[in-house]
């Protein structure tokens, strides 16, 4: 299923346009992925615009977690999603998006970067 990416339909006001051509190929767009947590990463390689390819982040088991006090990175095993400010049911359903909380094996992490856009889980660990 595609998911319309032109704004060719309505006006800034509200009202409807008169369609001008077809949708084309390249306006199509997908729905969000939604990384859910697993016991392994698999991920998913999606042909973009320009011919260029991104890595979607299917499902998680790991993250590459930054630790401030000694500059150090270190890939650790993802235990659960704490909280996501921005929406808290993805917390219950255990989806991982920018800004989530995350319980690892060292300690609690901030996810920095977007699972579903760049294909892996950066984390800066949080200081107690």
């Amino acid at each position: 299923m595609g998911v319309y990416q032109g704004n060719d339909l309505r006006k800034i006001t509200g009202g409807l346009k008169g369609r001008h051509r077809d949708k084309r190929k390249f306006e199509m767009g997908e729905l969000p992925t939604e990384t859910k947590l697993h016991t392994e990463d698999i991920r998913e390689k999606v042909r973009v615009m320009g011919g260029n390819f991104k890595i979607k982040l299917k499902y998680a088991a790991f993250a590459n977690v930054y630790n401030p006090s000694d500059h150090t990175y270190k890939k650790v095993k993802i235990l659960e999603v704490e909280e996501v400010p921005s929406n808290r049911e993805y917390a219950r359903r255990g989806i991982v998006v920018k800004g989530a909380r995350i319980r690892t094996e060292i300690g609690e992490a901030i996810v920095t970067s977007r699972p579903g856009q760049d294909g892996v889980i950066n984390a800066i660990l949080v200081q107690k």
